[in-house]
């Protein structure tokens, strides 16, 4: 109920949400991404704790947004970071909702 889903919320340390995957030139896709937000109780950790690397990817941005105007979409895809399937306990899984 709403009560016990508010209650639930306000005490989790993280939010999901799934929002649709997306093509090059922005049309959502019939695949969803799972986003993820963190409550201020739990940032600090992420930042001080778990964050190993921070890279500024904006030249690549730059380089595959090039390609997408000109019909080149083979080429910016090319240039994608790939894809990782992230494991996901059972329990977690049957509660995100992933099959």
């Amino acid at each position: 109920d709403v009560d016990d889903w508010q209650a639930q919320l306000a005490a989790a340390p993280v939010r999901v949400q799934w929002d649709p995957e997306r093509t090059l030139a922005g049309k959502a896709l019939d695949a969803r991404a799972i986003q993820v937000g963190l409550s201020r109780h739990i940032v600090a950790r992420y930042v001080n704790e778990w964050t190993r690397a921070i890279r500024d990817i904006t030249p690549l941005v730059r380089t595959i947004h090039t390609h997408v105007p000109g019909g080149h979409s083979d080429r910016a895809r090319a240039l994608l970071p790939r894809d990782r399937v992230y494991p996901v306990d059972g329990a977690i899984a049957r509660r995100l909702g992933m099959g």
